[in-house]
């Protein structure tokens, strides 16, 4: 029989780290859970590598909480995550999992240029190193890359140029400056998620640590997958850092290897691509910002 684990966990995040804090006050806690209007729920919450990993999770039902049922068969590591998972028939997850501590308009937050970085060194070494990999080589014609949720550094590889390098973000001061992009557009990702380019538009869409800001993930999933050519590969790279009071409700309630399971559903409930799969990339677990992947290729037509 399955070994099913599901946690509560009523803590907000602090600071720029999305996990679990035991030092939140009471205050806070309380304030968090009113905003949600109920309990919140946590789908592992042990972390990557835990041993017994094998199995996800199945959550009962209530009215202030979300289900989500899916299992894993295969092995502990974050490249096995997503090997061989079970989804449930319908996308797990409700209204409330895609609320914010903060819902006060995006606009306002990301208003002023923010020109730091939101992992640390290795890390984005890590994820530049990776990118190396998986891109076409530099200067192949005809290829188009979107940096969705762009702003002034991209993370590719030194001297990295394509003909058209699109960056869509939301503050124009950030774009202006990010040496990699031809061209941008600001746009709000959680008002507007059509996106403003025509259908196979591009071979690479990559999003670094901010897929957990978006409320509306399977409209954008589906314009992904729209604006994709066949065969088109979907890049969502995040860590466990964040800004606590703008990131999800289920992203901050949950852990490192949930957040796996989280953007591989966003891929397999919107149907058009492939399996989805994960690796980590993290360069110096327990000295540096982990660092994960979970990828995915439109299908190609026949």
């Amino acid at each position: 029989m399955a070994n099913f684990v599901g946690l509560r966990l009523p803590l907000p995040v602090l600071g720029g780290v999305c996990s679990s804090s035991p030092t939140v006050s009471r205050a806070v806690i309380r304030k968090w859970n009113w905003r949600i209007k109920g309990p919140r729920r946590m789908l592992l919450g042990l972390g990557v590598g835990v041993s017994f990993f094998s199995q996800f999770m199945t959550m009962a039902t209530n009215s202030n909480s979300f289900i989500a049922s899916a299992r894993i068969t295969a092995g502990p590591s974050v490249d096995q995550i997503l090997k061989n998972v079970e989804w449930p028939e319908q996308f797990p997850f409700k209204e409330e999992d895609f609320q914010r501590f903060d819902e006060t308009p995006d606009s306002l937050f990301y208003e002023a240029p923010r020109f730091v970085t939101h992992i640390d060194g290795p890390a984005i070494a890590a994820l530049t190193k990776y990118y190396s990999k998986v891109f076409p080589p530099s200067d192949t014609p005809g290829v188009s890359i979107l940096d969705m949720c762009s702003s002034w550094v991209s993370h590719f590889p030194s001297g990295y140029k394509q003909e058209r390098v699109v960056g869509l973000g939301m503050n124009e001061e950030e774009l202006k400056r990010n040496p990699v992009l031809t061209e941008y557009a600001v746009q709000d990702l959680n008002v507007n998620p059509k996106l403003p380019f025509d259908d196979n538009s591009f071979d690479i869409i990559t999003n670094v640590v901010s897929v957990d800001y978006l409320t509306k993930p399977l409209d954008v999933f589906m314009e992904m997958s729209r604006i994709l050519k066949p065969g088109g590969l979907a890049i969502m790279s995040f860590s466990n850092r964040c800004f606590w009071t703008k990131a999800i409700s289920i992203w901050t309630s949950t852990g490192d290897a949930d957040h796996v399971m989280i953007v591989g559903s966003y891929f397999h409930y919107t149907g058009g691509f492939e399996p989805p799969q994960a690796v980590d990339i993290s360069p110096n677990p327990g000295r540096s910002d982990p660092m994960y992947i979970v990828y995915s290729r439109k299908l190609s037509t026949a």
